[in-house]
């Protein structure tokens, strides 16, 4: 079974929009979520019968989105965001493993439901947890991840926030930042 199919095209107005679609196996579901990015998305759920009858949806959706204008978003056109934390000890805790779980998952569903892109993996290291994020708008996803940092009551206080070009991701820049921060590393 084919994974989620997402794409993105601009409207007349220049706005970022997004359609994304999958089979939901647990469920029997054909799901189809859709919005303009960085805004909360639709979502609609069909029943389905089995998995031959959601490759078959999924091939209709992806077909009416390339004659809707949408598509891939390749790599080159989306940035690296790295969401960090800064740790008390090099190599980190039980309770530290514990908010890589939490910030992890809280940043993957806000930003896959707003279409601002996706947690590829996280790290602990040199005193910091780093969680990069694949984004296609910085200034939209930062603001999210800001938001779902301080909703879930994870250390505001901690996290600094830098994107990177895709083909540069050496060339971060701090987008936030405690105070007393001013530069980054990973």
């Amino acid at each position: 079974m084919s994974g989620i199919i997402r794409s993105y095209k601009h409207d007349d107005d220049g706005v970022l929009l997004f359609r994304e679609a999958w089979y939901d196996e647990d469920f029997g579901q054909f799901v189809i979520n859709h919005g303009t990015v960085g805004h909360q998305s639709s979502t609609d759920a069909t029943d389905v019968d089995d998995e031959d009858a959601a490759e078959g949806l999924l091939a209709a959706f992806e077909a009416q989105c390339a004659e809707d204008g949408y598509a891939e978003l390749p790599e080159s056109e989306q940035f690296w965001l790295v969401a960090q934390f800064a740790l008390k000890t090099k190599d980190g805790t039980e309770r530290d493993r514990y908010l890589e779980r939490k910030a992890s998952a809280a940043l993957r569903s806000a930003l896959a439901w707003r279409g601002l892109g996706t947690v590829e993996r996280s790290e602990i290291g040199n005193s910091r947890l780093n969680i990069f994020c694949l984004c296609p708008d910085v200034n939209k996803a930062v603001n999210a991840i800001k938001v779902c940092i301080r909703g879930e009551d994870l250390d505001f206080t901690k996290l600094s926030i830098a994107a990177a070009p895709h083909a540069d991701p050496e060339a971060f820049k701090l987008k936030h930042s405690p105070k007393n921060v001013t530069g980054f590393t990973l």
